[in-house]
């Protein structure tokens, strides 16, 4: 034990030895407090966790040890170099590996294309790093080539894997968007086979809409690996011999999450984890364990059952004899469940026809009407014997490969043409079971929820089940595993403390857990003032106040002298102040979704380069990931108080069952969450230690409520000016 203690010391005590010696070998690079003091706790951190099996020298079963840091660093602080350089250094001598996860891929990209190689530069030990995504970001060139038709097989091929969900998708759009799309695919095809694209969706100039790409995207649920005709070509398996090799691999919450258990990443309890942009992970959290099934749209089952005959006979598997009885009960039983959800719903469902998105109606405390209790047990059950005879087939299928590998492409095909389908057996399954799931006196439960909405000629109704505390999902699936790990971000503090981030992640109470607050090393008094622009209606009266704040903002976006950032919490809210924009202020003002993000933020770089004012309209998603520093944003504009949705199926749960226990959700769920949403937004203003901007809030209950107060003290120590209405 005693020579451990001295490892760690020793380890913590190079990692940082590395990571001065890269601060000072960086041009221009001035050192920075907070910088080393957060890099002084990664090392720490990262020393004491035991990673794979536990030592001998440590004692007959002992337990490892767990070490987990969650520190927040405030903007300017430089977390990238701060965690990386200590982490990579520690992994190197612990012969281990450095796995970080980002809560986007172009976080990752930036990561893998810019800060690794520049810190490779300056490591003492050389490490190489790789970029981890899911598979459905690369291509999978048989559905390409098949698509763009240059394939081999023919509309008459019993074995065709794509001529029956093809000629169903030709039917139901216009002729020239079938020939766009052919013409598209082809394309892809040809700058795939001149070299000139590798397979990415990320790196096209032009990344295609989910409805483009997903017919050619790479599946596990289809994929025969070695065994596919085109495996010595496929990008994704090309990717994953990168990360072998890789002392560092970057990879994604959704992907982190969704292979748990898949050995596509480093094992957790082998490898150091980073997680950056953590106040990310409990909403990604609830996003992979939440499921979802279509009660209407059910022909697929039809095809996946005769697929799974046609196979199993082949392959002489006896299983297959109760899939049509599977297939018939599956079919009824949800007709059964559609028509049993509008007879207790419909009303509710038909009257939100004219809102926005799909007309949704929640199960009050998770408890089902007895009607459709039966059903869905019964559905549940025919799905697990489908899927039972499935993994028969499946089983024979990969047996047969092995077999008779001059047979694979013909046996690689029936296996897609199965997993193909199979995962949507698979949500139906997990949907009716979370469905059932009760919640004993006193337990969580899961929110439950239906939907009705219009596709084409097509009434479509839907069932979707979720759970409510991503921290309990955190814990059960993913600290369990962890030994080693560090959660960072500009914005984990919420109202002054850790503890709602502590909550959300699954971390509260957790000895192994321990934190740290890096401020920022701007003088934000002295750089910024955050004005506090006071309406005279009430935030909660939607249509007076949008008014009143649409008149008071173009009052004050009429000023802007270079770059501009307005954020608004709705749709409707930035569709009025853009009918309200004068003539002459249109060609100032670019909006989100009217040009693809990348040539909206160029055009606006653009024309403060050359002097001229440009203001961004955005929503959610403007107000993190923008690094506008200097001129190209010294004006934040929030419209409002970004609190989620008051419709959120899943909040709505939430909050239903803390009132049940005697709790405030307000307080204790929607005040903290929107502290971590504003940090975020009024972050987008000062970049750097020589910006000088203001950021604006037109919402009065940020200085006017108990609750706001709070808010203000998560926010930036800016200067504070109170302005009356206009």
């Amino acid at each position: 034990m005693r020579h451990y203690c001295m490892s760690q010391q020793v380890w913590a005590a190079q990692a940082l030895e590395s990571f001065d010696a890269v601060v000072q070998a960086t041009a221009g690079f001035r050192s920075r407090h907070g910088q080393r003091r957060m890099a002084e706790q990664v090392a720490h951190t990262f020393s004491k966790a035991t990673l794979g099996k536990v030592d001998a020298e440590e004692g007959e079963g002992a337990a490892p040890t767990r070490a987990i840091a969650v520190i927040q660093a405030g903007t300017g602080v430089g977390k990238s170099l701060a965690y990386c350089a200590p982490a990579i250094a520690l992994a190197l001598s612990r012969g281990t590996r450095v796995l970080i996860s980002t809560a986007t891929v172009a976080l990752q990209e930036q990561l893998v294309n810019k800060d690794l190689p520049a810190l490779a530069a300056l490591m003492p030990q050389p490490f190489k790093f790789a970029l981890a995504k899911g598979r459905g970001r690369y291509v999978c060139k048989l559905k390409l080539d098949r698509l763009a038709g240059t394939g081999e097989a023919e509309e008459t091929d019993e074995d065709d894997l794509f001529a029956e969900e093809e000629a169903a998708a030709r039917a139901k759009r216009p002729r020239q968007e079938t020939e766009a799309r052919i013409q598209f695919y082809g394309a892809m095809a040809q700058t795939l086979a001149k070299g000139a694209w590798d397979g990415d969706r990320d790196s096209l100039e032009t990344p295609p809409e989910p409805e483009v790409w997903s017919p050619v995207a790479a599946e596990g649920a289809s994929c025969t690996g070695k065994h596919c005709p085109a495996f010595s070509q496929c990008t994704y398996y090309d990717k994953r011999k990168e990360l072998v090799g890789a002392q560092v691999i970057v990879a994604n919450h959704d992907l982190l999450l969704s292979s748990l258990g898949a050995r596509v990443l480093p094992e957790l309890d082998n490898c150091l984890l980073v997680l950056d942009e953590a106040h990310h992970l409990p909403a990604t959290a609830l996003q992979q364990f939440a499921c979802s099934m279509d009660m209407s749209r059910i022909t697929w089952i039809e095809r996946l059952s005769s697929r799974g005959l046609r196979i199993g006979a082949l392959l002489e598997v006896q299983e297959i004899a109760d899939i049509p009885r599977h297939a018939a009960q599956l079919r009824q039983t949800l007709q059964d469940l559609a028509r049993i959800v509008m007879d207790v719903y419909g009303p509710t469902l038909k009257s939100q026809k004219d809102t926005w998105g799909p007309a949704r109606v929640r199960v009050p405390r998770g408890e089902l009407p007895e009607p459709l209790i039966a059903p869905l047990g019964l559905l549940a059950a025919s799905a697990d014997g489908f899927l039972e005879a499935l993994r028969a087939i499946s089983k024979a299928l990969r047996a047969e490969m092995r077999d008779k590998p001059e047979e694979a492409k013909r046996l690689s095909t029936l296996y897609a043409q199965i997993g193909m389908l199979a995962p949507r057996l698979e949500e139906l399954h997990a949907t009716a079971q979370l469905l059932l799931q009760d919640a004993p006196e006193g337990a969580v439960p899961a929110a439950k929820w239906f939907t009705l909405e219009v596709d084409g000629d097509f009434i479509v109704v839907k069932g979707h089940a979720s759970p409510i505390l991503p921290g309990t999902t955190l814990r059960n699936h993913l600290w369990n595993a962890v030994r080693g790990a560090v959660l960072t971000s500009a914005t984990l503090n919420s109202c002054g403390n850790f503890d709602f981030f502590l909550r959300e992640a699954g971390l509260h109470g957790d000895e192994t857990t321990t934190t740290l607050e890096v401020p920022s090393p701007f003088n934000y008094a002295a750089q910024g003032t955050l004005i506090a622009a006071e309406t005279r209606a009430d935030p909660k009266n939607a249509a007076q106040f949008t008014a009143e704040m649409v008149d008071a903002l173009l009052h004050d976006i009429a000023r802007v002298e270079y770059g501009a950032l307005v954020l608004f919490t709705s749709r409707e809210q930035m569709r009025q102040a853009v009918d309200a924009l004068p003539t002459a202020m249109r060609s100032v003002v670019l909006v989100q979704n009217a040009l693809p993000r990348t040539q909206l933020l160029k055009r606006h770089r653009e024309r403060v380069e050359n002097g001229e004012p440009s203001v961004i309209f955005g929503m959610q998603s403007f107000g993190e990931g923008l690094d506008l520093p200097g001129r190209l944003c010294e004006s934040v504009f929030i419209t409002k108080l970004p609190f989620a949705p008051p419709d959120d199926p899943v909040g709505e749960a939430r909050a239903e069952w803390l009132r049940a226990v005697g709790r405030d959700p307000f307080s204790e769920l929607v005040v903290p969450a929107t502290a971590i949403r504003l940090a975020q937004w009024v972050g987008r203003a000062i970049r750097t230690e020589e910006d000088q901007a203001h950021v604006y809030c037109y919402d009065k209950r940020l200085v006017r409520t108990s609750y706001g107060q709070r808010l203000l003290k998560g926010l930036p120590p800016f200067a504070l000016q109170q302005r009356a209405p206009l």
